[in-house]
Formats: C-alpha cells, structure tokens, sequence
C-alpha cells in the first residue's frame, strides 16, 4: 500500500473506470475467492464488507494508493458561457446626415473600410437648401462688412454718426455668425471641401448627391438600408462600421463565484469551431443582477486577429482567478459515485477498514475537486483501489 503526497497524484483516472493497479487487485481477488474456503492460503481474510465497511487482506492492501487530506493554496477558474459583441469603443452606427432615397449602394457586409470612404449615395433636398443657405449668408456677411468698413471711414469725417457706425458693426458681426453656421451645415452634410471653395468663388455647382462615408476604419459588420429606402435625417441607422481585431465576451458569473472574479483576471474563450481557444482578459464587472439569469455580466476583451469570433456567436469562458485561495484539495479519481449519482470517497479507518464517506464537490481544479464539506485535514482517502472496493460491496 503506498501514501501518495500532492506530487504523486495520479492523473487522467476518473470515477467509474478500473485501470491499473485497480484492475490487477479485482482479477487477483476474484481468483483468490474462486476456493471454498474464506481463507487464503497464507491465513489472512479475505475482502470482506463488514457493516457498511470494507476490509482487505494484508495483500490486497498492497495494491491500494491512499493519499492525506491537507489544506492547499490554489487558484479557481470559474467555468461559464458567454456571449460575443462588437467592441463597443471600436465600433458605430452610422445614421443618415440627411434625408432622401438611397440611389446607389457603395458597400457589402464584410468590406473593410477608411475613416471616409463612401458608403452610399443619397438623392437629398437638404444639399439644395444647405447650399442656397450658405450662399445667401455668404452674400449678406460681405454686404454688411463692406457696408460697417465704409461707416468706419465715414465717422472720421463725421459722415455717419457713431450709433449708425456701430449698428453697422453690429449688422456685419451677425451676418458673418450666420455664414459660419450655414458653413458648419455644409460640413456636417460631409459636402466636399472642393464644392465649398467652388460657392466662396461664386463658381456654378453642380446637383449634388449626399454621400456616406465611414466615420471609422474597420469592416462593414451591417448594413441596414436598401436602394430606394428614404432616409430620415439622424434617426435612420444605416450601417455599423466596427474594427473586429478585438470583441467583448460578456460572461455570465453566479453569485458563488462572483467573489473570486477580479478586473484584470485572465479568461480562456473556447468556440466550437474547431474546439479553439482566445486569450483574454476581465476589464468590466457589472453593478447590477440580472433579473431573468440572477447572474452578473462579466466583460472579457479578447484579441479577435483572425475575426474567427462573431457577433452573438456563443462561447465557453474559463476565468483564472489570480486571488488565491485554500481548500482541501482531493485527486479526481478518488471521487466515486453511489447508485443516487452522489458522490463519496473511501476513508481509511483506525481499526484498518475503509468507510465510505460522501462529499460535497466544489471547484473543479485541474485534476483536483475542492471538497466543500465531507473530509478534514488528517484523512486518508483511497486514490487507487475505490473501484474494486466498491466492486466488493456490490456483490
């Protein structure tokens, strides 16, 4: 019978399989009790379940693998779904500047874009009525500030009086206000820098289209408009331009783990696409519960290079808690189950026989559980034999 420490784990054994050492003590015993007699040859009893527990001969026991229950320092990683959406500080709707019908579709979902590209053409009114807007304040500012320069000259010479002079200012100042606003509406209508020099010079201008354009590089992640759709100005979403190289998971985290949960934790992001894993890292947990799952949103950014990770797509998300934790730390393969699916192990007792003992399994620890309840430091639990004393019970 050996004692293993925490380093002598075996790994990769679960519940319910007899491997190894586990096998050869089943085969070994069947032959032994393949006699009459309760006695082996050497005078020691047989396997025996004496009242809830098992007891084995001197050599079966040589076959067992205890391990010592003691406390250990660990880290959690929290096991959740999540959901994946855009970068929201990476990412915009485009809304219609202005109105009218959709007359042409630069763009398809997919197309990568600069900040400026055009992304669809407009037939608008709001250009004709920005355009003579901007030329009539053009026009009234010049008057008027010729009309105030003239007065300056002339109240030299006492030929205007001082409240004429300075309500012609006052006439200038306005004019020139309104020119700079009608300015800024051509600006916003993304009318070309060209076209307004063009109306400075008083030179004819062409009917314009109103033209999209991307505010952001990225990727055309939507496009929501049709050709001949009339748009209503700044209400009517068109596009969602988003740079994809980076997405947000929002994880879904319970009340039991939310405690071990920190901005800056790492997250492991695991699709079904080929079973593959994205690196990230917890930067937002929310303030509030959500009514319907009563769990708690957790943001993990995750790099995105390849653009594998979709908008809405479902994911797996493992979160590595740097907060350390202590608990009592038992191998897997120790765990057994009974015929209600409840999980217990196998403790070594004073007089030499072993009792089954349930347990309360809590976090799953790479080939480790933590044991809520059920255990205390001291025990000695079966590591490798528990399938074949189970075995014995069952008969």
């Amino acid at each position: 019978m050996t004692d293993n420490t925490t380093e002598g784990i075996p790994h990769g054994r679960g519940p319910g399989k007899i491997t190894g050492a586990a096998a050869g003590l089943v085969a070994a015993t069947l032959l032994a009790c393949s006699g009459c007699s309760s006695k082996g040859n050497d005078g020691s009893q047989a396997a025996a379940d004496t009242g809830g527990r098992v007891t084995l001969t001197a050599a079966q026991r040589q076959h067992l693998q205890l391990y010592t229950v003691e406390p250990l320092k660990f880290h959690r990683s929290i096991e959740t779904t999540g959901a994946v959406d855009f970068d929201n500080d990476q990412a915009t709707s485009v809304l219609a500047p202005f109105s009218g019908p959709v007359t042409r579709l630069l763009v398809s979902p997919g197309d990568k874009v600069k900040a400026g590209d055009p992304l669809a053409v407009v037939d608008s009114p709001d250009f004709a009525t920005a355009l003579s807007a901007y030329r009539k304040a053009l026009a009234t500012a010049r008057t008027n500030r010729r009309l105030a320069d003239l007065d300056k000259d002339l109240i030299q010479h006492n030929g205007v009086s001082q409240r004429e002079q300075a309500q012609a200012e006052t006439d200038a100042t306005n004019a020139e206000a309104d020119r700079d606003a009608a300015l800024q509406a051509l600006i916003a209508l993304q009318i070309p820098p060209e076209t307004i020099k063009d109306i400075q010079a008083g030179r004819p201008i062409p009917h314009l289209e109103g033209t999209l354009r991307a505010p952001i590089a990225g990727t055309v992640a939507e496009r929501l408009i049709t050709p001949g759709q009339l748009l209503q100005a700044g209400s009517t979403p068109c596009f969602t331009v988003a740079n994809l190289s980076r997405v947000w998971v929002m994880a879904r985290v319970f009340d039991s783990d939310l405690p071990a949960v920190r901005l800056g934790d790492s997250a492991d992001v695991v699709t079904d696409i080929g079973a593959k894993t994205f690196s990230g890292t917890v930067d937002n947990i929310a303030t509030l519960v959500d009514p319907d799952t009563r769990s708690v949103a957790v943001r993990v950014v995750v790099k995105n290079t390849d653009e594998i990770l979709k908008k809405q797509m479902y994911v797996r998300v493992r979160i590595h808690a740097r907060q350390e934790d202590t608990g009592l730390l038992i191998p897997v393969a120790a765990v057994l189950r009974d015929d209600e699916n409840l999980p217990f192990v196998y403790v070594s007792q004073s007089d030499g026989s072993f009792a089954r003992q349930h347990v309360t399994l809590g976090t799953r620890v790479a080939d480790r559980y933590d044991i809520a309840a059920g255990l205390k430091p001291g025990d000695r639990i079966v590591v490798d034999g528990g399938i074949f004393m189970q075995f014995m019970q069952s008969q």
